[in-house]
């Protein structure tokens, strides 16, 4: 179950299909790098792919890119 900002008050429902390896800071050309050895944990971002049923998304304009709030379950 997930729920768009784009989209308030409307819950999708759909299937995990893949997940990334990590995040786009681990893949970028320059990573960050902290020299200090002073580490922060901080809330990072995982690429996901949800595969929407098309019962819950219809007529829903949906972009890459939109913050989701969601909430996985194992069936």
């Amino acid at each position: 179950m997930s729920k768009l900002d784009a989209w308030p008050g409307k819950q999708f429902t759909g299937t995990i299909s893949s997940f990334s390896g990590g995040t786009g800071a681990k893949f970028s050309l320059l990573p960050p790098d902290n020299a200090t050895g002073n580490f922060v944990k901080v809330t990072q971002r995982i690429p996901v792919r949800i595969l929407l049923d098309s019962s819950t998304a219809a007529g829903y304009y949906l972009a890459p890119g939109m913050n989701v709030t969601v909430t996985v379950r194992k069936i």
